[in-house]
């Protein structure tokens, strides 16, 4: 569902809106505010809450031993079942968390995407994956960071810092799309460079805890992860519901919204720095998941054909992503089990590539 602006909720702009057309939009009222909601992009949520539950359900009964449904039904419900062990205490922890992670990317990602009004960009691309990447196996690499387990908060602050850095050597009088995404790549190629440099010059063996954990992989994940990182999804609704009413609004052009009264840079910065933490707290709770934030809100955008990237939809995509392909990964060379972040990068590397070729080709 992919709320926008109703005739009141900007002032100065009621003669704008008063000339969008209504086809293909329902009028959702509640108090004195009102929302269009676009109808196919209410249709695509249900139909992506259905495939993410079969794809749960799915992921909770395949493994080494195959549970019945209604056996994974039984433990998610609380109640006796005998594969309890197997479902409630290694499978179900597993797929929360990725989950959680997936919603935050995709999230992450479309959120990014209105901002820098490009199909490229991503929290992968801007920066935000890489420092969360190098402060963590930095620390790691030189014994700062003694396990995996402190990961999460050095991930957090990486990724804010990355990307705090590539908003402010973008602002020039306002925050313009392509240098945003520009100088997002030169930090990005700049911080996988220094991670490199923390692999070599490192302790070999915290190193190599390190690579494991660069991979990206939802093996081991428990509550501790799920627990926190769903207080921030939690937390971020309601900037999300405020972000989903304010996209309408960053789509005019510099100019016409000026002459409309529209603070474009705070709402620029509100969304860049919900997407900077949701995509830096993913990268703590089970590192970093490549490519996800940038499949996930064109793939729902394709999907509900909206004016604007479907914020809620590009979150539930990035879940199902997420929880399929580590579904895949656990299946794919069983009983060896990849990490999740290997099966998203085979899938999003081709896809970068095709965006690439179609963006210059001119298509949309």
């Amino acid at each position: 569902m992919s709320p926008v602006p109703g005739t009141s909720s900007v002032p100065g702009t009621a003669s704008v809106s008063r000339k969008v057309s209504l086809r293909g939009y329902t009028v959702v009222r509640a108090g004195r505010a009102s929302f269009l909601v676009h109808r196919r992009s209410l249709a695509v949520t249900v139909g992506l809450l259905v495939a993410l539950a079969a794809t749960v359900v799915a992921s909770l009964c395949l493994g080494e031993s195959t549970v019945a449904p209604s056996e994974v039904v039984k433990v998610v419900l609380g109640r006796p079942s005998p594969h309890e062990l197997v479902v409630g205490e290694f499978r179900l922890p597993r797929v929360v968390v990725g989950l959680l992670v997936g919603l935050a990317l995709g999230l992450a990602g479309a959120l990014i995407q209105t901002v820098a009004r490009n199909p490229l960009a991503s929290p992968d691309v801007v920066g935000v994956t890489w420092g969360a990447t190098a402060t963590v196996v930095g620390l790691m690499a030189y014994g700062v960071v003694g396990s995996t387990g402190q990961a999460p908060y050095a991930a957090v602050a990486g990724g804010l810092l990355a990307g705090l850095l590539v908003y402010a050597l973008a602002w020039r009088r306002g925050l313009h799309a392509q240098r945003f995404v520009l100088i997002g790549i030169g930090i990005s190629v700049a911080l996988s460079s220094l991670t490199s440099v923390f692999l070599t010059k490192g302790d070999g063996f915290q190193a190599q805890a390190a690579k494991v954990w660069m991979t990206g992989s939802l093996n081991g994940a428990g509550y501790d992860q799920a627990d926190w990182l769903a207080w921030v999804l939690l937390a971020a609704v309601p900037v999300a519901l405020w972000a989903a009413r304010a996209q309408r609004s960053i789509s005019f052009d510099d100019a016409t919204a000026v002459g409309l009264g529209l603070r474009l840079d705070r709402i620029r910065l509100g969304m860049a720095l919900l997407g900077i933490v949701l995509a830096s707290c993913a990268a703590g709770a089970a590192g970093p998941v490549d490519f996800v934030a940038l499949m996930a809100p064109q793939i729902a955008l394709r999907l509900a054909r909206s004016a604007q990237v479907p914020l809620f939809c590009s979150a539930l995509t990035g879940a199902l992503v997420v929880v399929l392909a580590d579904l895949v990964a656990r299946r794919l060379l069983a009983p060896t089990e990849l990490p999740v972040g290997v099966v998203t990068g085979l899938v999003g590397a081709p896809y970068l590539m095709w965006l690439l070729i179609r963006s210059r080709r001119g298509g949309s």
